[in-house]
């Protein structure tokens, strides 16, 4: 065989190779892990505006194999994402605090769970006034202003005893940063088939703090300098959160 018959069959099993393994790609992010972005601060610190995220879907994951640990069920505690129960078109990601039959009640702000205080390590608080709605939940004495019409309706149904009833094929979520985060307080429970899927990696996070300061120019013009390449050079180390990168959601 020839030199150059040699290197044409060389390209094509290269072109094979590179072929099989973009379809695996593809299919892999078609049907098993999904891209998101966090845009807000309701699950810091757990979670940081700008993080990327891998998530994979919870659809169908008794049929496909998978790249991850099975997802299996909801557990409480687990991080997901979810089709918005009052806007399915947009997605939400916030922690399981109940599950079905559980009973919630918060005091101080603090959750108790079936009775019990529960130790969430994760949740913060930041400072904030006092707000009964908020922090003494589920209070029926007035409505905060962010509350759904529909869940502050459906709400009275759910109260048995001062504690919110979570009922069937139904999740009762909250935002680790507990004193900004619109969640299961305000709008109502998650249904099992609005869920998504759970957040694996972190694969990218860009620093939320990269933005220019009131008065900055646009840009700059570069020169030779040392100084100026040296800072060139870590403005551009510094857009992204390397730390966070491939790191494990929990």
């Amino acid at each position: 065989m020839s030199d150059a018959a040699t290197h044409k069959q060389g390209l094509l099993a290269s072109l094979q190779s590179f072929l099989s393994m973009l379809s695996v790609a593809l299919f892999i992010l078609t049907f098993t892990v999904q891209p998101f972005r966090i845009p807000s601060g309701s699950m810091e610190p757990t979670l940081l505006i700008g993080d990327f995220l891998l998530v994979e879907k919870q659809v169908g994951a008794e049929e496909r194999p998978r790249i991850f640990a099975p997802i299996g069920e909801v557990r409480r505690g687990d991080i997901v994402i979810f089709r918005y129960p009052v806007n399915p078109g947009m997605h939400l990601i916030k922690r399981v605090v109940g599950l079905p039959g559980d009973r919630i009640r918060l005091h101080e702000g603090r959750v108790f769970l079936n009775g019990q205080a529960l130790d969430e390590p994760y949740a913060t608080y930041i400072s904030a006034p006092m707000n009964h709605y908020r922090d003494e939940f589920p209070s029926m004495e007035r409505a905060d202003p962010g509350v759904d019409a529909h869940w502050w309706a459906e709400m009275r149904q759910r109260i048995v005893d001062g504690e919110l009833v979570v009922p069937a094929d139904s999740y009762f979520v909250l935002g680790d940063n507990r004193n900004n985060s619109e969640d299961s307080r305000y709008w109502g429970f998650v249904p099992r088939a609005n869920i998504v899927g759970k957040p694996v990696l972190i694969y990218f996070s860009l620093n939320a703090r990269d933005a220019m300061t009131p008065g900055q120019p646009e840009a700059s013009a570069m020169s030779g300098g040392t100084s100026q390449r040296e800072n060139s050079a870590q403005s551009l180390l510094s857009f992204a959160r390397w730390e966070r990168t491939f790191k494990v959601v929990r």
